[in-house]
């Protein structure tokens, strides 16, 4: 299960599956160089993507 506080790499490391919603996002944190240590609730804010929407998304993609 994703939770907001997984770091972006970690998410995409163990569900690759998931970079479809990233992008769909627009959010190319996966290729930034803090995407190791960045929370994923921290590259939602930044973006201004919603937390909640954002999880829900990655772990509907995840269930597939």
């Amino acid at each position: 299960m994703i939770t907001k506080e997984m770091t972006i790499t970690d998410i995409l490391t163990r569900y690759p599956e998931t970079l479809p919603v990233f992008e769909r996002h627009g959010l190319d944190c996966y290729d930034c160089q803090i995407a190791e240590f960045e929370q994923l609730e921290h590259g939602a804010s930044v973006h201004k993507i919603d937390i909640d929407t954002l999880v829900w998304e990655l772990n509907l993609r995840v269930k597939k």
